[in-house]
């Protein structure tokens, strides 16, 4: 399946579970590294696909690192999304761009399959 990136962190372990499988199941994807590459532009349709708080990654160490003033001024998606621009590593992980144009945070691989088999 072709046209398939996923967004993240190469050092997280959740990208890494899930880049092994892609390549367990022979599946071709783009990488893209949020702190090499920066976030991408498509931020603000992520944020509207998926929402920003599911976008927003509170149990990670970035999130807790951030100081209170910084984590009560996150209250919306303009916030959020600044938050995630100036702090990559505050997203959620991973994200996936599916060929079908559709998105998704986190690694499910169940879900994952059935989204290959369609």
């Amino acid at each position: 399946m072709a046209g398939i990136t996923l967004h993240g962190i190469p050092n997280c372990d959740t990208v890494r579970r899930a880049r092994a499988w892609l390549g367990e199941q022979g599946v071709a994807y783009a990488f893209h590294d949020f702190k090499k590459s920066g976030v991408p532009a498509a931020l603000p349709q992520w944020i509207g696909a998926l929402g920003w708080q599911r976008l927003l990654n509170r149990a990670g160490t970035t999130w807790r690192r951030l100081d209170e003033a910084q984590r009560a001024a996150v209250t919306d998606a303009a916030s959020a999304a600044a938050l995630m621009r100036a702090q990559p590593s505050v997203i959620k992980r991973p994200v996936m761009a599916w060929a079908d144009g559709s998105l998704s945070v986190g690694f499910d691989a169940g879900d994952w399959a059935r989204r290959l088999q369609r």
